[in-house]
Order: structure tokens, then C-alpha cells, then sequence
């Protein structure tokens, strides 16, 4: 019997007792509640995280001295001393912290050089290349535009075969078409059916892509098309151009241009022919 006794005595004596500490951590502005605050205490590896009401608990601590830290986003940190079991109840006004952005540096330099003569990227069709695309398809100057990269011509009519220019997928609207530098009908061109007009007095296409309406207004946010007129040279130019389509229809081109010392002159004539079967 006595031997028992001496047992059950032994794991009483291995048995310890643990604490739970209650905190509470609201803000000290306000004295709101901080809802997902941490507590933790770093030398046990063990924490908890505020509710609703600001409160939390960190079960099963033994009898000794901890470090409790708590902290918060945007607020100060807060680090006591714990002595358990002498307190267990604690509550924490933690103070909001004052932010500190990066410094940012904005360098200058002042220059002459305007707006409008800086240098822009601009794509050209002339040449050779200009005459092939004319021969493909001499009639309009959309097979020009067509084959450049990032151009695409949509048909918006079925019946005048109107076409718009879409550069970088912006709508049509928003590319402005220039003749020598100048807007075509005052920015109407993509109603008016412009791509019908051939390419005998052009002596080369300018293409700016992206965003000129700065220099240019609001028509040109996806970019603008310029195309350049050939220049009166001192020989006389005549170009005669005939095309016709099974429907039996004609359409005929002339172009002329010829310099006199200090003038030129050119002239464009166009004329269809259709007779019905």
C-alpha cells in the first residue's frame, strides 16, 4: 500500500501547471480596436491574432519570464515584459507610425530645341515600292497602305467602297489623313471615300504610328498618314491610266504636270464608264 501511495505522488509532482495571458490591443488615437494585431512571443514560437474587438489569447504558457511583442501594420511596435502567473491580462495602445516616402529627384535640362522639332519616327513609301503596289492595284491607295505593318484598312461601306485606315488597332476615327501636310476636308476624309482616289500625282507616303495629337489634334491618336504630291519637275509628266472590270466598266486616269522658271502646274482628271449587259 505504501508503495502506491509513493507513485501516485511522483505524477503529481511531474505534472505543471500552464497559464493563458488575455490581451487586448486597440488603438491609442481612437482606442478603436485593432482587428488582426499579432502578439507573439518569439522564444516559445507562439502568437495570436486580435479579433473584432481587438482582443486574442496565447494558451499553455509555463510559470516564468517572456518577451511579448506586438505589432500592427502602420503602427509602432510594442515589446513588455511578461512574468507569468503574476499578470496575466494586458492591453496595448499601439501608435500609429509616421510614414516616410523615398526621395524622388526630378533632374532637367532646359534646351531650345521645341516640341515640334523633336525627332519623330516616321515611315515612308516611295520609290519603287510606291510604283509596284500601283501596278498590283492602280485603281484607290489602299494596296499601298495594306501590306505596312500595323496598318489594317477595314471597309466601312458596301456600296462606295469606303475604307478607313486602323493603325495599331485604334478605331479609324482616330487616324488623321494629310495631303502635303494639310488635313483632307477638314478631317472628314474617312467618310468621303478618299481611298477611291489613285495614286498618280503621289510621289510618296508618310507614316507616323502611334500618338501625334499634340502637333496634329485629336484625329491623330493612333497616328496619321501624310501623302506628299509630286513636284512640277522641268520635263513634262503625262500619265494615262486605264482600268477595266468585268462588269465592262472603264475608269480612266490622267495625270500632268510641267514647270515654267519659277511655276508649276498638275492637274488629276478621273472619269468612269459602265454600261450595262
Amino acid at each position: 500500500m505504501q508503495h502506491v501511495v509513493a507513485v501516485l505522488r511522483f505524477r503529481e509532482s511531474a505534472i505543471q501547471k500552464t497559464y493563458d495571458i488575455n490581451i487586448i490591443v486597440v488603438s491609442e488615437e481612437n482606442n478603436e480596436p485593432l482587428l488582426g494585431a499579432n502578439a507573439s512571443i518569439k522564444s516559445l514560437q507562439k502568437g495570436a491574432m486580435m479579433d473584432i474587438n481587438g482582443k486574442g489569447t496565447i494558451n499553455n504558457l509555463e510559470a516564468g519570464t517572456y518577451e511579448l511583442t506586438i505589432s500592427f501594420i502602420g503602427y509602432e511596435k510594442q515589446t513588455v515584459t511578461a512574468v507569468i502567473p503574476d499578470q496575466l491580462d494586458y492591453t496595448f495602445q499601439l501608435h500609429e507610425a509616421e510614414g516616410e516616402l523615398e526621395v524622388i529627384v526630378i533632374q532637367s535640362t532646359r534646351s531650345s530645341r521645341s516640341f515640334k522639332r523633336t525627332p519623330t519616327r516616321v515611315e515612308f513609301i516611295g520609290g519603287e515600292e510606291l510604283v509596284e503596289k500601283t501596278a498590283m492595284n492602280s485603281t484607290n491607295i489602299a494596296m499601298v497602305l495594306r501590306e505596312s505593318t500595323g496598318i489594317q484598312m477595314q471597309q466601312t461601306s458596301q456600296s462606295s467602297a469606303n475604307q478607313s485606315i486602323r493603325i495599331q488597332g485604334l478605331d479609324g476615327r482616330y487616324t488623321q489623313l494629310l495631303k502635303d501636310g494639310f488635313p483632307l476636308y477638314g478631317g472628314f476624309a474617312g467618310g468621303l471615300s478618299i481611298m477611291q482616289v489613285p495614286p498618280l500625282d503621289i510621289s510618296q507616303f508618310e507614316i507616323i504610328k502611334g500618338s501625334s495629337s499634340t502637333l496634329y489634334g485629336g484625329g491623330a491618336i493612333a497616328g496619321l498618314v501624310n501623302m506628299q504630291s509630286k513636284t512640277p519637275d522641268d520635263e513634262a509628266e503625262l500619265d494615262l491610266m486605264l482600268v477595266g472590270t468585268q462588269a465592262l466598266g472603264v475608269t480612266g486616269n490622267v495625270f500632268y504636270s510641267a514647270r515654267n522658271d519659277k511655276w508649276g502646274n498638275d492637274a488629276l482628271w478621273k472619269r468612269k464608264f459602265s454600261k450595262r449587259v
